[in-house]
């Protein structure tokens, strides 16, 4: 079976910010809290949004609040504020073009990652996009072993994360880290990355590098 790629959206594949940082924002503010400062709002991008929300010190009564009010903005105008990183769907074509299947699995809840991948042209190359339900408690090894079984033959995950990297390994496969995200300085290293890129023109090599030549698949009878 022709390997499948898993590929991380915001931070991997997408630069979210602007439209999170926003819907953070506004999470915030509707719940009478004091909106935190940048650099902790840019780490609830990638993660789990619930348990983003502790690690930054919500009150417990207040998360799903917050968590409601950036849905809210999300879903009016954040979700379209986001843009591919330059040279990612020049990665993507060249992974195609290798003879390589891909799909996104993404902690981004389904429902807004799906509209997303359309909007932006994505969709065409991947086989599937599997996010997370809006339920808490749904982790990315959850996310990633429910694309493995959805879309059999997944090799590798690339992400920007610890959690990406921690997925992958958990689910017995190799994972590729990007530079070009969110993770802090250390962060990729330190989750066990089986490989590190700087940009995604080096994405292609890499993955190849990790999963040797690319059998094309012969014709059923």
């Amino acid at each position: 079976m022709t390997p499948l790629v898993l590929l991380d959206l915001d931070g991997t594949l997408i630069d979210s910010s602007e439209g999170i940082l926003g819907s953070l924002r506004a999470g915030f503010t509707a719940a009478g809290l004091r909106v935190p400062p940048p650099d902790v709002l840019r780490t609830f991008i990638g993660p789990p949004i619930h348990d983003s929300m502790r690690r930054a010190g919500v009150p417990e009564p207040l998360v799903e609040t917050v968590v409601t009010g950036y849905r809210t903005e999300f879903a009016a105008r954040g979700m379209y504020e986001a843009a591919l990183y330059d040279g990612v769907r020049e990665a993507l074509g060249g992974l195609r073009s290798a003879g390589l299947r891909l799909a996104v699995a993404t902690a981004k809840p389904e429902v807004f990652a799906v509209p997303i991948c359309a909007h932006l042209g994505l969709t065409p190359l991947l086989e599937g996009i599997v996010g997370a339900p809006l339920e808490e408690g749904t982790t990315k090894g959850d996310i990633i072993r429910r694309a493995a079984a959805d879309h059999p033959g997944a090799a590798l995950m690339v992400g920007d994360r610890e959690h990406d990297v921690e997925g992958a390994i958990e689910n017995g496969l190799a994972s590729i880290g990007v530079r070009w995200g969110f993770a802090g300085p250390g962060e990729l290293e330190a989750a066990g990355a089986t490989r590190i890129v700087e940009s995604p023109g080096a994405l292609v090599a890499t993955v190849l590098e990790l999963l040797g030549p690319v059998e094309p698949e012969r014709p059923t009878a």
